[in-house]
């Protein structure tokens, strides 16, 4: 079984609507527990262009907004569920998304 890190970024009063849908499509789940997660706060920086719909902010403007930085495991077969979970929980038209195939640690 392949094993992924899967890291995302959220406004802060989404975290917990997006986790709990990509944890209900079979991630953070590390031995005999789930939910397992990391999170760190910190703040986005984004431009919306023309031709976006952006959650916030106005076209051609730089907007700022904390955030959280989520990390958790996910095995392949639970992966395309949970990024389409977080996707469609995912309040901004294009969340920031990234995947890190993790290789078996001996021992």
């Amino acid at each position: 079984m392949t094993v992924y890190k899967l890291c995302f970024y959220v406004p802060e009063d989404h975290a917990e609507a997006v986790k709990t849908a990509v944890f209900e499509a079979g991630a953070g789940r590390i031995g005999n527990y789930d939910r397992c997660s990391f999170q760190v706060r910190g703040q986005g920086q984004f431009r919306p262009l023309e031709g976006s719909h952006p959650h916030l902010g106005e076209h051609d403007k730089v907007e700022t907004v904390d955030e959280f930085r989520v990390e958790m495991i996910c095995t392949d077969d639970h992966l395309k569920a949970a990024l389409s979970a977080l996707r469609l929980a995912h309040p901004y038209e294009e969340p920031a998304i990234d995947l890190w195939r993790l290789e078996d640690l001996p021992g």
